[in-house]
């Protein structure tokens, strides 16, 4: 089976009529187990109502740090989401394609928010660490959270491997495919910290001129093998692997593996 462990779902309705029905089936058809990221509490809400529909997403919340002025000054009002998501994500910082930097406090203080949920209800954060990776090194060491996914690093070497050695994990993503410094990090990432991820339906966009679709995650394994030299199969088997070592203590289990080893891992 194979492992998307950051996509967003519903964002497939934005794509086009029938968008999100073929995404569904590629899925299905393609045995991608898939963690299906929030934006906000509306698009939490929708990849719940997906999920009920495919046993292979695992719909998660999270304010993106797009969305963090939304909410800064109502954060009680996520509690009862944060309360029901098995993990957290996406969340974090954007200081590249954020320019405004008034916005910063702001993503800071949500962010801070979520990590303190995190370490109080023992849940994975999927973070966004875009141009604010030193920041984020400085608050993880500041919380101190078990278990960090880090979606799509694109910093400097030097804070990848600080972060590494926190034990923190990795999605390699579709760039890898294109990017040299991408694929240094894919390269560096020890094999027990790697996960594979899509980003879907708006990751690949800059890469491929438009949407990408589930079964983008079989070209990021493929890349990773012949980056790695390794066949499709051994990379498909430790991702599996890691998600299950990160998850076999949740104590969430019949939201997170559960699901998993009833589809086949």
């Amino acid at each position: 089976m194979l492992i998307d462990a950051h996509a967003h779902i519903d964002r497939f309705e934005m794509v086009g009529e029938g968008a999100l029905g073929r995404a569904l089936a590629e899925i299905k058809e393609r045995n991608i187990f898939t963690i299906s990221n929030s934006m906000d509490l509306p698009s939490y809400e929708r990849n719940r109502q997906i999920a009920e529909d495919c046993d292979y997403i695992l719909p998660i919340f999270g304010v993106h740090p797009w969305n963090a002025s939304h909410y800064v000054d109502r954060l009680g009002e996520l509690d009862g989401a944060i309360e029901s998501s098995p993990m957290i994500g996406e969340v974090g910082l954007d200081f590249y394609f954020v320019e405004d930097k008034a916005e910063y406090p702001n993503q800071k203080k949500v962010l801070e928010y979520f990590l303190a949920a995190c370490k109080k209800q023992n849940k994975i954060a999927i973070l966004h660490t875009k141009g604010a990776e030193e920041l984020i090194l400085k608050l993880l060491k500041e919380f101190e959270l078990p278990r960090v996914i880090i979606h799509w690093y694109s910093g400097t070497i030097d804070i990848f491997k600080k972060l590494v050695d926190m034990g923190i994990y990795f999605t390699i993503g579709v760039e890898s495919i294109y990017s040299t410094h991408i694929q240094e990090i894919a390269l560096s990432v020890p094999v027990d910290q790697m996960l594979t991820e899509t980003d879907n339906p708006g990751g690949a966009k800059a890469f491929i001129g438009g949407p990408g679709t589930p079964k983008l995650i079989e070209e990021v394994v493929d890349k990773i093998a012949e980056l790695r030299n390794s066949r499709r199969e051994e990379i498909i088997s430790l991702v599996q692997r890691n998600l299950l070592r990160l998850l076999r203590d949740d104590p969430w289990f019949e939201d997170t593996v559960l699901p998993l080893i009833k589809l086949g891992i």
